[in-house]
């Protein structure tokens, strides 16, 4: 018997149905774009934390996407390259820098949300609100098993 046929056959379907998201990851990410700023995958995960939660020191993006600081600050180098984001004093520390949304970064990540969103909603049009909230449910509960697992 093969390792496959091994598997029970939800954990089967799931690993299998991880693989798929993670290779059309990127082509979901491509067609729904939006914007004057042509935003990367990296570059639209931090803007989308900072907007989430504000200004944040390099080493806290990096510790709440399991990165290495160095990947996160070259990331956070083209944000503000672009105009993005910028670097500030953190007033609780004025030896750090907190990253923090410009103005144009919040008009270019509210923009690409609101455009990814209704995407979402026109894929999802069939669902059910009860179908859709258990999704939402599902994927936290998961991201929070993953974040478990690597820290």
């Amino acid at each position: 018997m093969t390792t496959e046929e091994q598997a029970p056959t939800t954990q089967r379907v799931i690993e299998q149905q991880l693989l798929t998201l993670y290779r059309r990851t990127n082509s979901v990410h491509v067609e729904t774009s939006h914007g004057d700023a042509e935003l990367d995958r990296s570059t639209y995960g931090i803007l989308c934390l900072l907007d989430d939660t504000g200004p944040m020191r390099l080493g806290a993006i990096a510790a709440t996407y399991h990165l290495n600081p160095s990947t996160v600050t070259r990331q956070a180098q083209a944000a503000v390259r672009l105009g993005l984001a910028e670097k500030r004093p953190d007033p609780d520390d004025g030896r750090a820098a907190l990253l923090a949304l410009t103005p144009e970064g919040e008009t270019a990540i509210r923009r690409a949300r609101e455009h990814r969103r209704a995407k979402l909603e026109q894929m999802m049009a069939d669902w059910t609100p009860d179908e859709r909230d258990e999704l939402a449910r599902s994927l936290q509960r998961f991201n929070t098993a993953v974040d478990r697992w690597v820290e």
